[in-house]
């Protein structure tokens, strides 16, 4: 009987037909000639699959290697890893029974049920017997099953949490992966052994609820990371060990800018006077910025009835993030967005195309059911602040108003000095809105990133639920990415809410609405600014830009007086008036990243002069109290790019 053929192809274009059945491994070797140890897996018709695993589907093929040190290849290799952590667990630690176990940006995690809390002498017994079935170059076997087979499988083995998953699939037949001692589901890839893990290392562990519910049971979360070579992973330890030091929860603390408190619930923000500062600081800019653009300054209410939610479609598609109370029989939901009163405001009154486009900026505060589980310092809080804005404007302005939103963010992220990135989310599966609307959207979007010669990447399905939308990445000092800026692009909550305006033929005519942030969430956006600068502020950015330090008490009678004058030119100043030894003030206020220590000592006051020092040590001589208030305007001006001097309005 004649064996079937498939026919293959490589990324170089050569053709050959080989055996159904073939191992994709087999598959490489004749496309390429040889199989590069480096090779980890391959992308069959762009899916993934394990070297091993037979070419049985029928048809013409694509086969291209998967190398460890690509992106996907170290995917793969962290998936590995954290089923290897989990067979470690398991051996150990009989009574554990297992959760998830993904590969996430830069490691993985597995989650364990366990009678007790994971200790650091546990991890390091998983880490011993982690390294132990490396050296044994352990395979990854891949199986498929039955659904059912595999329900009853992981029933027989008490792995509640596989049989919960597995129940929910559709899917008849499932795969599992075995190595060693070790039985997973799984849909893969894996790398072909264990051998392949170069390095890695167990870097924490943590509490997490079951799919990130409290409801749910509180699991064991292990974190860990590897790597195919030992130097790649030393380079990571190192970038994690400045990132421990920048991070915003521990410098909020040492810099006394804002808490959180157990008494007051999670994820809601306290802000100390130092903080609050630094939030008008940005705030004040924000202002001036929009309003130099051609915005105007809304305002909405917290609470809007659950009516309105209904109708722009939140309460169906956003309901699960929103809190809502009743007032005197009435629903009413807590706002997680701006967007309606701003469209009320603009429903008002009867609007002709001469008034657009109309800017609508509101600094709104919204609050988001987010899970406990992934709450984050300021990075992921349940109430916070946006810089908000809704344009309207017609379908011939939409090209240039999106345009203009695109140069605010660049001229923003510019001024901090943040490189950026840009991609187009589109529509995802639970969404509003008519196909042709949403076609409109998102060549809208495309239309004005590519007439500014601006790159930017597509993320299938990850738009708002109203439309599509363009979304700013950008990259802090250590090379971190984060989502702040967006432009989304709406033509259903317009039609949804009846917006029109008088058209030149005397017709009413629908408008469009763009929805859009520069900064993001005000305090998301404080906690990546405390960790791009390490809590080290630039000067116009500086809660405090100056303290004034005196060498005995007998100088303060003039420093309060130099104190009241930089303060009335505009400096944010204090005072240290501790009776202290002067060293000890001046270290106390570099711990601080204070930018400016005022030294005043017996000369300073006969010479009615200050003698100022920068943070970094370096002392700048005896000068006038205007000298160095003329020396902080200009350094205010060069780091905001002229935008802002000495002050906050």
């Amino acid at each position: 009987m004649e064996q079937e053929v498939v026919e293959v192809k490589g990324s170089d274009g050569k053709l050959l037909q080989v055996e159904k059945g073939t191992p994709v491994r087999e598959v490489l070797k004749k496309l390429y000639g040889e199989l590069d140890t480096k090779w980890v897996a391959a992308r069959v018709n762009g899916n993934l699959y394990d070297l091993d695993r037979p070419l049985y589907e029928s048809g013409n093929h694509t086969v291209e290697p998967v190398s460890i040190d690509s992106p996907e290849g170290l995917e793969i290799l962290r998936h590995s890893t954290s089923h290897v952590m989990a067979q470690a667990v398991k051996e150990l630690f009989p009574d554990a029974r297992v959760a998830i176990g993904p590969a996430i940006e830069n490691g993985f995690y597995y989650d364990f049920d366990v009678p007790k809390p994971f200790s650091p002498e546990d991890l390091e017994k998983i880490e011993k017997r982690m390294s132990q079935i490396i050296s044994e170059r352990v395979p990854f076997v891949r199986r498929e099953m039955p659904r059912e087979e595999a329900i009853r499988f992981f029933r027989e083995k008490g792995e509640k949490y596989k049989v919960e998953l597995l129940e929910e699939l559709d899917e008849p037949t499932v795969s599992l992966y075995q190595q060693g001692t070790f039985v997973d589901l799984c849909r893969g890839p894996h790398i072909p052994d264990t051998g392949y893990i170069g390095a890695f290392r167990l870097t924490g562990v943590a509490g997490a609820y079951w799919r990130g519910d409290e409801r749910n049971p509180m699991l064991q979360r292990i974190y860990g990371t590897a790597f195919a070579d030992r130097q790649s992973l030393e380079r990571y330890l190192n970038f994690l060990e400045e990132a421990k030091r920048r991070d915003h929860r521990r410098l909020g603390r040492e810099l006394d800018l804002f808490q959180f408190s157990d008494e007051v619930g999670a994820g809601m923000v306290i802000y100390h006077p130092r903080g609050a500062m630094l939030r008008q600081i940005l705030e004040a800019f924000e202002k001036r910025e929009h309003l130099r653009r051609g915005y105007q300054i809304v305002m909405g209410p917290t609470l809007l009835k659950t009516e309105l939610w209904k109708r722009s479609g939140h309460f169906d598609n956003y309901r699960e993030f929103m809190y809502f109370t009743e007032i005197e029989g009435q629903s009413y939901g807590i706002k997680p967005m701006n967007c309606l009163a701003h469209m009320l405001i603009y429903k008002s009154k009867v609007r002709s195309y001469r008034d657009l486009p109309i800017r609508y900026f509101e600094l709104g505060t919204v609050h988001r059911h987010e899970k406990s589980g992934v709450l984050h310092g300021l990075l992921r809080v349940r109430q916070f602040t946006q810089d908000d804005a809704h344009i309207l404007c017609t379908p011939d302005q939409l090209q240039s108003e999106i345009q203009g939103v695109i140069d605010f963010v660049i001229d923003v992220m510019d001024m901090f000095g943040f490189p950026y990135e840009m991609e187009i989310s589109t529509r995802p599966e639970k969404s509003i809105g008519t196909d042709e609307d949403w076609e409109r959207a998102t060549t809208a979007l495309m239309s004005a990133l590519d007439a500014k010669g601006i790159p930017y990447a597509i993320c299938e399905g990850e738009g708002a639920f109203y439309g599509p939308k363009i979304d700013v990445k950008l990259k802090d000092a250590l090379e971190r990415r984060w989502q702040c800026a967006t432009i989304q692009c709406d033509f259903t909550l317009p039609e949804r809410f009846d917006l029109t305006y008088v058209g030149p033929d005397g017709e009413r005519h629908r408008p469009v609405m763009l929805h859009r942030v520069i900064l993001g969430a005000m305090e998301r956006f404080i906690g990546i600014l405390i960790e791009h600068y390490a809590g080290a502020f630039p000067l116009w950015l500086a809660p405090v830009q100056a303290v004034i330090v005196t060498v005995t008490d007998k100088q303060l009678d003039y420093a309060r007086k130099v104190c009241e004058e930089l303060r009335d030119a505009g400096v944010r100043v204090e005072l240290d008036d501790r009776s202290e030894k002067l060293g000890y003030k001046i270290r106390e206020a570099q711990v601080q990243k204070i930018p400016y220590m005022v030294v005043i000592g017996d000369r300073e006051v006969e010479a009615g002069m200050i003698n100022p020092r920068r943070r970094d040590g370096k002392q700048l001589g005896a000068m006038s109290t205007d000298q160095f208030v003329d020396l902080l305007e200009k350094e205010c001006r060069v780091e905001s790019k002229g935008r802002v001097g000495l002050g906050i309005i």
